[in-house]
């Protein structure tokens, strides 16, 4: 068992290094490959149909898993490779009464969410106007009828008149909403359309009766499904328009795709004025040339080959100032070139770009659900069920023992004396027990929990995406409200990651004062560290360059991760790295060195050892800045209540150096700790049961990143830390760390407040609708206002989560 030794003395046995797991699925075998599909699904309402998806999709043969969105509309499917196909597999949900088809990301023809969301709006506003005109109709009929009105009889107290507004609203429209329902009661997946539909369809049933059969005395309800039907209808179109608002940013971001780009020869081209030839952007090819006028975006990856401009990066990093770009340097799609023209030539185009991948990762991650959130639509899934067993026990308790334990409901609930007289108790109690029954069927919202998490997370990452932090999903949220503990890989996250020769020192130089020593030693450590690209070499190797040395050409080069690198120079072997990998070669260092390094050491810097054939020569130390904002974003996680600590491969003395000038404990200091045992030190902290962050940007800290609770890496670093992480900077700012946890603790905040008011509601609601205040207060809820509240519920869901945008979330 390995054992890492803290800077304060302490040690801590390190577990066995974790593997980076594969993309595979929980019913997967991992020697299987998978795919993913994704499909655009239509016709969902509450978080019973998201279930009722999830079902049919999971049960498909050579699916794996399924994750569905309902605000988006959208399932992502992990299948194996090869054995599903995209257009069969829509065309099961379609047959299930769920309008579904594959989204081929080649292309982007299919109707995006935002423009569906504006064309059923458009479409439902001429059932709105033909609903408010029934409501308005209706209840002006309904005043009528216990005002001045009722002793003078007009075509607005008849019964025949609400007859036919009742009529009218539901084979108008309210039609879809129960035809919906009845087609889900058939499949044996009742939705929220369901009990809507069962409710007006109810009440329209037994006032009709109550109609055609007077002797029955039953009380004609005609105007409950008109309201029932009118206000879920308002409530669907201020939901849909706030679910509108809710994606608009994600939408903003597709729309930053270049759609057209100018093809020309070569970089001349530009530069002479000509222009090119205009081809869809997602044909360039890579290493293709292309032209960008100043206000245009520039179409796919690439670098500048002509010409000199100012790029708005905004859209990328969330940094409003232009960027000065000129021939060499990078540019991405998407980004918009302002001020000059220029020739790009195409390093990644497509699916490949930095937006695309940026879009991609967005959209996953609204597709990805918390834990919290799976559970609500694990209970959403048999809601529908419960609230129909409800609504039959309301009846059945009201109508054998509610009524007669208490005979002077009917009269509290509503009823004059004079009707309440002319029925019996036993037309009275089931008159009164189906109203209560109507009403638990329609006061139920299965809506709102299923709106609850996804509409908070579609905000807050679409939030996070326009400021530059990319979160990876629900699941990522929930995971950083619990963090305790962050840690900072040290070089090229707290520090610059561009280090710099501060001094070179020989042994023979110590002792004879010569500084030509110290830059022969240069040279040599210089052709040592040509042979290898990690920081620590660049800067020895650019020192030489500086000062206009001649570097030797080594040649069989050996590197030893995490310890230096070995070649043959001049026909000697020369060593260049650690202290210990020196001594575990057998080589003394003598006692001045040492002396002189303890001295650098404590000053923070890091050193290099040099050695040939068996002798140490000298040291180089090297110093990596810390980054401006490095202190302030330690301060503020430590403002947050998270333990910051810092892990490096430094030696203790200059490990505490750093951590002095961040204001870090020693004790918080992981010093010694070579690259592949980064993600060990991680599972060791998470053995002592803290949750842990891990903030890296190299090779070496992907299995760390993989193994903390949240990886949390920095754009400039390498592609595989960032696969590796959940949080993304695109910034490259370590203050970016602070407001990417800050957006996350809001976001997540959300969530709970939504699943609160949720249950909450219903919670309550349901009671209410059932007459539990009936009997001792005399409140009873009618249908149509059960229907009024329930669309409530669901509209200030949507509507709270869209505050995260008002509200101030940094703190």
């Amino acid at each position: 068992m390995e054992v890492l030794q803290s800077v304060d003395g302490s040690s801590k046995p390190l577990s066995p290094q974790t593997a980076i797991s594969g993309r595979f699925g929980a019913n997967a075998d991992p020697a299987d490959p998978v795919e993913t599909i994704t499909l655009d699904v239509g016709g969902m309402k509450c978080a019973g149909c998201v279930k009722a998806v999830e079902n049919q999709l999971t049960h498909y043969p050579g699916v794996v898993s399924a994750c569905v969105n309902l605000v988006t509309e959208v399932a992502v499917c992990e299948v194996k490779a090869g054995a599903v196909d995209p257009a069969g597999l829509a065309e099961k949900l379609t047959e299930a009464g769920f309008p579904t088809q594959p989204r081929y990301s080649e292309t982007r023809d299919s109707i995006s969410p935002t423009e569906r969301h504006r064309q059923e709006i458009k479409s439902s506003i001429w059932q709105i106007a033909i609903a408010g005109l029934l409501i308005f109709l209706s209840g002006i009929g309904h005043f009528a009828q216990h005002s001045w009105f009722a002793d003078h009889p007009s075509i607005l107290t008849s019964f025949w008149f609400h007859w036919g507004l009742a009529t009218a609203t539901l084979l108008g429209p309210g039609r879809s909403i129960v035809v919906d329902g009845w087609r889900g009661l058939r499949r044996l997946a009742p939705n929220m359309n369901a009990l809507v539909g069962l409710g007006a369809v109810t009440a329209y049933t037994a006032s009709t009766v109550a109609l055609l059969f007077p002797q029955l005395g039953w009380e004609c309800f005609f105007d409950e499904p008109v309201m029932l039907l009118g206000f879920i209808l308002l409530g669907r179109t201020l939901e849909q328009h706030a679910r509108g608002k809710a994606a608009a940013a994600f939408e903003a971001l597709l729309s930053l795709q270049p759609r057209m780009a100018r093809l020309i020869a070569d970089g001349d081209v530009a530069a002479a004025g000509q222009l090119g030839v205009e081809i869809p952007a997602d044909r360039v090819r890579v290493g293709e040339c292309l032209q960008v006028l100043p206000g245009e975006k520039i179409p796919v990856d690439g670098k500048i080959i002509a010409g000199r401009t100012t790029v708005d990066e905004s859209m990328l990093t969330g940094e409003a100032v232009p960027v000065l770009k000129q021939c060499g340097d990078a540019v991405q799609a998407g980004t918009l070139n302002q001020s000059g023209a220029i020739a790009i030539r195409a390093t990644r185009t497509g699916k490949d770009t930095t937006l695309a991948q940026i879009v991609a990762l967005v959209e996953a991650a609204q597709t990805r659900k918390a834990p919290v959130q799976q559970l609500a639509d694990t209970v959403a899934g048999y809601f529908t069920y419960g609230v129909m067993a409800a609504a039959a026990l309301t009846f059945i308790f009201w109508y054998f023992i509610g009524t007669h334990v208490w005979p002077d409901v009917t009269i509290q609930s509503g009823m004059t004396e004079m009707a309440h007289s002319a029925l019996s108790t036993q037309h009275s109690g089931l008159l009164l027990s189906l109203k209560l029954a109507i009403a638990v069927l329609v006061v139920a919202c299965p809506c709102a929990l299923g709106l609850a998490t996804p509409t908070a997370i579609l905000v807050g990452t679409s939030i996070g995406a326009e400021s530059g932090l990319l979160i990876k999903g629900g699941d990522v949220l929930e995971r950083v409200c619990s963090l305790d503990t962050v840690v900072f890989d040290k070089t090229g996250t707290l520090t610059t990651g561009h280090p710099t020769v501060t001094d070179c020192v020989s042994v023979s130089g110590l002792l004879t004062g010569e500084e030509d020593n110290s830059r022969s030693l240069l040279q040599l450590a210089a052709a040592v560290e040509s042979g290898t690209c990690h920081p620590l070499a660049t800067a020895i190797v650019e020192s030489a360059q500086r000062q206009g040395l001649s570097i030797p050409v080594g040649q069989d080069f050996y590197t030893q991760p995490g310890f230096g690198v070995r070649a043959a120079v001049e026909g000697q072997q020369v060593l260049v790295g650690t202290q210990d990998w020196l001594l575990e070669a057998g080589i003394a260092i003598d006692s001045p060195l040492l002396e002189r390094a303890r001295t650098l050491a404590e000053a923070g810097k890091t050193l290099v050892y040099v050695a040939s054939e068996g002798v140490s020569l000298g040291l180089i130390a090297v110093t990596d800045n810390l980054r401006p904002d490095a202190k302030a974003a330690a301060d503020e996680l430590r403002r947050l209540g998270l333990r910051v600590m810092m892990l490096t491969g430094d030696k203790p003395e200059s490990a505490v150096e750093v951590a002095r000038m961040l204001g870090l404990d020693p004790a918080d200091v992981l010093a010694g700790v070579r690259p592949d045992g980064k993600a060990a030190a991680i599972a060791t902290l998470q053995t002592q049961g803290h949750r842990v962050a891990m903030i890296g940007d190299g090779i070496n800290d992907a299995p760390a990143l993989a193994q903390a609770d949240v990886g949390i890496a920095l754009h400039a670093g390498t592609d595989i830390a960032i696969e590796s992480a959940q949080i993304i900077l695109m910034r490259d700012a370590v203050t970016d760390i602070v407001e990417s946890i800050q957006l996350s603790r809001a976001t997540f905040n959300k969530i709970r407040q939504n699943l609160f008011w949720a249950l909450a509601y219903n919670t309550l609601g349901i009671p209410i609708a059932a007459g539990v205040l009936l009997p001792s207060l005399g409140v009873v809820l009618s249908p149509s206002a059960a229907g009024a509240m329930m669309a409530f519920s669901s509209v200030s869901v949507v509507t709270n989560s869209l505050l995260l945008r008002r509200l101030p979330w940094r703190r």
